[in-house]
């Protein structure tokens, strides 16, 4: 048991969930999430491997992980294990259990969601605890995603929305050589054809940087 999690266990070492301090657990994770993109920054990617392992490894972001599974929305929907964490045993439980070694994600358990148009758009939903092995390492390659990425993309990135990019569509078709024509397009499909092999090969992930690939 590390210092951290020491702080915040009962005295037959249990880990009791509302005893963890989360403005510290948040400022610590975060604090590695800036060491990481500075890392990236100066090209020092043997540092952010190391890092990257650092954060993935760390109490403090274990806890903000299954924090944020067991505080959204979907939070009561089960995957194929039927488990929700929705006490703080099991809470405190899920932190613990978060390791690497021996994990193997579980099947999606799948259901329907009826479309506006009359379909069905098929959703698979993980277990609690894919998700929050998912909230874990997004921790770790959001700093290298938010640091190499297009500064104009505005989808799907943490604190921009839609007013940051009409904003940039104004300061764009306000100069004198502005274009004539805008493109609206929309993939078809997207993320259900986008290809797993090349999103791998491109895009840094743990795998690259722990060196087990």
């Amino acid at each position: 048991m590390n210092e951290a999690q020491a702080k915040c266990a009962t005295p037959d070492g249990v880990v009791d969930w509302h005893g963890i301090d989360r403005a510290k657990a948040h400022q610590a994770t975060q604090k590695l999430q800036v060491r990481i993109a500075k890392a990236i920054r100066e090209g020092k990617h043997r540092k952010a491997k190391s890092l990257q392992w650092l954060l993935t490894h760390s109490f403090y972001a274990k806890c903000m992980a299954v924090k944020r599974v067991t505080e959204n929305s979907g939070k009561k929907t089960a995957g194929v294990d039927n488990e929700t964490w929705d006490t703080p045993p099991a809470k405190a439980k899920a932190i613990v259990g978060l390791k690497r070694r021996g994990y193997k994600p579980q099947p999606l358990r799948r259901v329907y969601i009826p479309k506006a148009n009359g379909k069905q758009r098929p959703l698979g939903i993980p277990t609690m605890k894919d998700r929050a092995m998912q909230a874990l390492h997004l921790l770790a390659l959001e700093p290298i995603s938010e640091t190499t990425a297009d500064p104009n993309s505005y989808g799907f990135r943490p604190k921009r929305g839609c007013k940051d990019a009409a904003e940039q569509i104004f300061i764009s078709m306000a100069q004198k050589t502005q274009a004539k024509w805008v493109l609206e397009a929309d993939i078809a499909g997207c993320f259900d054809n986008i290809s797993h092999e090349w999103l791998l090969a491109n895009i840094p992930t743990d795998r690259r940087y722990s060196g087990n690939g």
